[in-house]
């Protein structure tokens, strides 16, 4: 009958298989990461616009969903101060941005 394992044994052949398991596998080579681009001014220009113009719209959709009795007032005021922004939003949509590096 055979002996039962020490516990230095079953670790040496436990190590061994993870010896034979890595030397069957080729070594990957490293790779570099790849390079990501920041957005540009003109693209984070018109993602802002954009989030503005979701707000506006999202205020616009609170304002008139606010009850009668709410609309004078500080909420209803403020929500109406807030909603006349929108056509200055939409004059920065339509700014003409400089190219830069002499692009202009």
């Amino acid at each position: 009958m055979a002996q039962p394992l020490s516990n230095a044994e079953r670790q040496a052949r436990h190590r061994a298989r993870i010896a034979a398991r890595l030397a069957a596998t080729p070594a990957a080579e490293p790779t570099r990461p790849a390079r990501t681009r920041k957005p540009t001014r003109p693209a984070r220009w018109r993602a802002a616009i954009a989030i503005l113009l979701a707000l506006l719209d999202e205020y616009q959709a609170w304002a008139e969903r606010l009850p009668e009795a709410q609309r004078d007032g500080t909420t209803g005021e403020l929500l109406t101060e807030l909603l006349e922004l929108r056509d200055l939003v939409e004059q920065l949509a339509e700014a003409t941005l400089p190219k830069g590096f002499g692009r202009d």
